[in-house]
């Protein structure tokens, strides 16, 4: 569809292109990205013809560019620039209709009822069809944005260049817009090379990403591979570190904002509260956590923790929606909370805190044995849920990898399936020795402040730490249950 080769481009003597070349395919959605000043309106220009070009090539579906008339090419490519100025009060509707320009044929070039067809169309797809009659000053700048690119599409390219489509455009219609431009490289073949500032939505919407550095083509590749964190801290100079999108494989980067250099406070056992309710840790900011709760599951920054004690005949068919109100209830937002629920009796639960060379972390468990499955026999047991047994917190004061904290998971699963081993606790239905109970649930939190800690495997600092307040907090605990149900 396109071919780039070999493009430079200059202003005066300053060189704002230098020997880019690349290709692109019917149908596909490509970003062009790179800092301010590193050349990526000039390219869009010369593939629009906007511009001439000094030396190298640009073929546009066989036919080299200088070769189309200007009517021709608009039949080819429109163009949305980032910035447009109106000289006079034209209407909405009649701004629109100037991108068929390029499909009217004869003398007086009338619009058509086919014209009219795809305007109506297109005007509905970008939300400007509601004020099509008011004139162009009347708008503000998102809205007049979604009708210069109404006038783009109605021209029914099939290349549409974009400097900056979203600019001006609040959340939703930046969705919109994304959405219906990937939706018509797929169903209609449309070919779409867009500039982005926003590394986010080029990486979560294109299928390969232009990398421009002073002029220079970087990388061409798709965005997985384009969105590395040492190239784009290098080419954007800025501290940032990559992630994902919670619900797609496309690569998010974050902005890592400068740290303040106030101490703060470590958490410990002044922040933990243990009653016949509950056990409940308010931190005293968020921490970074992976957990198993009921609320608050996977990754995310927390500030309040709660293991509430249930009944043994607890039964909800919405679980999740009944921990929700029950910490409203108690004025805890649910967006900020981890929360647990344990059959045992949350009074008898164990803590320990535990420092060595500048690592400290708060352990806290609650623990009975009534649910011991083992793992390796788990087949032979019913699916049916039960109140969680094993509850264990681990909060560190430290920066975590997230290494750490996969391995932090680990660690306290090994020390708790050792401790197990040791006390000979048994799976009531094979009698063999138990590794876990049937709803067991863990946390590792972090302050994230303090030294960095990379590994928290068994034989590390951490991990050291980590599996002896674990096993020394499930004997306290366990034989605190223990002693009740022999009472």
């Amino acid at each position: 569809m396109l071919e780039v080769s070999h493009l430079s481009f200059q202003y005066g003597e300053k060189k704002v292109l230098k020997d880019i070349s690349f290709s692109v395919k019917k149908g596909e959605l490509i970003g062009i990205l790179g800092p301010n000043g590193s050349g990526k309106t000039t390219l869009i220009k010369l593939i629009s013809g906007i511009l001439e070009k000094k030396s190298g090539e640009i073929v546009v579906k066989g036919k080299n560019i200088q070769d189309y008339k200007q009517k021709d090419l608009a039949s080819v490519i429109a163009v949305l620039s980032q910035h447009v100025q109106e000289s006079f009060s034209y209407s909405v509707k009649e701004i629109v209709s100037l991108g068929r320009y390029a499909h009217q044929k004869g003398l007086f070039q009338t619009i058509s009822s086919i014209d009219h067809e795809v305007m109506e169309k297109v005007m509905k797809q970008t939300g400007v069809a509601d004020f099509q009659d008011m004139s162009i000053h009347e708008l503000s700048g998102g809205e007049k944005q979604r009708v210069y690119l109404a006038q783009s599409l109605t021209q029914e390219p099939e290349i549409l260049l974009l400097d900056e489509p979203t600019n001006h455009l609040d959340l939703s219609y930046q969705k919109e817009l994304l959405d219906t431009l990937k939706e018509w490289t797929m169903e209609k073949d449309l070919t779409v090379i867009c500039i982005f500032h926003d590394l986010n939505l080029a990486g979560l919407y294109c299928d390969r990403l232009l990398l421009l550095q002073e002029g220079r083509l970087e990388i061409d590749a798709p965005p997985v591979e384009v969105l590395v964190e040492e190239r784009i801290k290098r080419v954007y100079q800025t501290s940032m570190q990559r992630t994902f999108h919670p619900t797609t494989s496309a690569p998010q980067i974050a902005l890592l904002p400068q740290k303040g250099q106030e101490k703060l406070p470590r958490v410990d056992v002044n922040h933990l509260e243990i009653s016949k309710e509950h056990v409940k840790l308010i931190a005293p900011f968020p921490l970074k956590t992976l957990s198993s709760g009921v609320t608050g599951a996977g990754m995310g920054w927390y500030q309040h923790f709660i293991n509430r004690h249930i009944d043994l005949t607890y039964q909800c068919d919405d679980y999740r929606a009944e921990m929700d109100q029950y910490l409203v209830q108690r004025g805890l937002l649910t967006s900020t909370t981890v929360g647990m629920m344990t059959a045992v009796l949350t009074e008898d639960a164990s803590y320990r805190f535990i420092e060595e060379e500048g690592v400290s972390a708060l352990i806290v468990v609650t623990a009975g044995i009534g649910h011991a499955v083992d793992a390796a026999k788990a087949s032979e047991h019913d699916s049916g849920l039960t109140p969680g047994t094993i509850n264990i917190w681990a909060f560190v004061n430290g920066e975590l990898s997230d290494q750490a904290f996969v391995q932090s998971i680990i660690t306290i699963t090994e020390a708790k399936a050792a401790f197990l081993r040791d006390y000979e606790i048994k799976d009531k239905v094979t009698v063999t020795v138990a590794t876990g109970t049937s709803t067991d649930s863990v946390l590792i939190a972090a302050t994230q402040q303090g030294n960095y800690v990379e590994f928290a495997g068994t034989i590390t600092l951490l991990g050291k730490m980590l599996s002896r307040g674990v096993y020394k907090c499930l004997s306290e605990a366990i034989s605190k249950t223990c002693r009740r149900d022999f009472s």
